[in-house]
């Protein structure tokens, strides 16, 4: 019993599942024909991936990655407002700033999903519904091919928020727009329109909201009208560039992010954003000028000891 049980298993490892036999609770994970759609669910939250998100769209790719039935996987955001605005930054600063440590366990599943879907050995599309933020946009990266409604702007954030977008997008931003353009999205942290996005490279095509489908569909059509192994080994060899930045880069920045996600500029990024207030850049240079320090326990800011909190006690 037990034996083929397992053989029960491994035939549904390899062969592919139903996608309601997941139960996922983030995405909706859907299969029509030789297309597999990966949607996240999260419209109230334009779309971000928490750590449940982050897993479900692991597990989505893998199995794509099985079914041979599948020929295209399209990934896309719910609702028309926002393809995916990369990390949940509520979760971040519940459970990620006061134990820093486990921002190293959340990045292990960010990794995990690009190396998954990047290794998936089926072209991928991103259907682009909405606004393309922060790590939203090294998800579109990390697909072949992108499509956008017209409607789509596409921006970087993390020197302007308190981080650094080395989870792909410092990386791949200037293989795909240029060095130039890529300082200008990562420094400036402003948004660029769909038009633009399509005169610099960062997406293939840019359609009319109301055609966005047609159009993956028949992109999906023209891709699986091509010879499966030679696409999967096409795109193998496309991938060198990426691979070698990521590969070269991905762990350093995983330990960089961890260590500084309790650092003041994180804080204040975090803070600015669940108070819906402007980041106080000139005083944050000012106050590290004169070496100030903030409490990592209770974050209280612009300590002058340099040894203990004189909120909470805490060493520093």
């Amino acid at each position: 019993m037990a034996q083929a049980s397992t053989d029960k298993g491994l035939r549904k490892a390899v062969s592919g599942a139903k996608p309601e036999s997941f139960d996922f609770k983030r995405i909706i994970y859907e299969k029509n024909g030789y297309t597999a759609t990966i949607t996240i669910n999260r419209p109230d939250s334009l779309n971000c991936f928490d750590l449940v998100t982050l897993k479900e769209l692991g597990d989505a790719y893998v199995d794509c990655a099985h079914d041979d039935s599948i020929a295209v996987v399209v990934i896309t955001g719910a609702g028309d407002k926002a393809f995916c605005t990369g990390a949940d930054l509520k979760e971040q600063d519940e459970y990620v700033l006061t134990k820093p440590n486990d921002y190293y366990k959340w990045m292990y599943a960010f990794v995990e999903m690009h190396d998954r879907l990047r290794n998936i050995g089926k072209p991928t599309i991103a259907r682009l519904n909405g606004m393309v933020v922060g790590g939203g946009n090294e998800l579109n990266m990390a697909c072949d091919l992108a499509v956008a409604a017209s409607h789509v702007t596409i921006r970087q954030v993390g020197a302007a928020r308190g981080s650094v977008a080395a989870g792909g997008a410092t990386q791949w931003l200037p293989l795909i727009i240029g060095d130039r353009r890529a300082r200008e999205m990562l420094l400036l942290c402003e948004p660029i329109d769909a038009y633009m996005a399509l005169d610099w490279g960062l997406v293939n095509q840019v359609v009319p909201a109301s055609m966005l489908d047609q159009a993956v569909a028949e992109l999906a059509e023209k891709l699986y009208n091509k010879l499966p192994e030679c696409t999967r080994y096409t795109k193998q060899q496309i991938n060198f560039w990426r691979d070698f930045s990521w590969s070269m880069t991905i762990g350093h920045a995983r330990d960089w992010l961890t260590l500084h996600s309790a650092a003041p500029e994180t804080f204040e990024g975090i803070r600015a954003f669940k108070d819906k207030t402007h980041i106080d850049y000139k005083g944050l240079r000012e106050r590290a000028g004169k070496a100030e320090k903030n409490c990592q326990a209770c974050h209280t800011q612009n300590l002058q000891t340099n040894k203990f909190c004189g909120n909470c006690g805490k060493s520093l």
